[in-house]
């Protein structure tokens, strides 16, 4: 199947969830994904106007392991913001993740097993 006719992965949560380290592992397995930076945005439903992805995959991390992973200058208000922000992506999300305690490689293979289970397997859509 040609890259461009592959299953579009979108994937959301707050800053320092792990959108773009697992996008990157992701894409070099195979798979056509999307970063979307929705937790930016006012616009509640700018996943879907702008991506509008095959699987929206919503990963998530509480407000003390996001200012561990990444220098963020930002309160719990501004984290609490962000939330409600990617509250309609949330609710219409095929997958949820919390990534606080798992691996990266943890999460990694659990993406990997739904979007088989799915039927989306990126090594025999090359």
């Amino acid at each position: 199947m040609p890259p461009d006719k592959q299953p579009l992965i979108g994937l959301v949560g707050p800053c320092a969830s792990g959108k773009s380290t697992l996008g990157a592992r992701l894409e070099k397995r195979g798979y056509r994904v999307k970063h979307i930076a929705q937790e930016h945005s006012y616009v509640r439903d700018m996943w879907k106007r702008i991506t509008n992805p095959d699987v929206l995959i919503f990963l998530d991390a509480s407000y003390p392991v996001t200012l561990a992973r990444r220098n963020l200058n930002w309160s719990e208000a501004d984290y609490a913001e962000q939330h409600r922000r990617l509250e309609h992506a949330r609710a219409h999300a095929d997958l949820y993740i919390f990534t606080d305690s798992a691996s990266i490689e943890t999460i990694e293979q659990q993406i990997v097993d739904f979007l088989q289970a799915m039927g989306y397997d990126a090594a025999s859509s090359l």
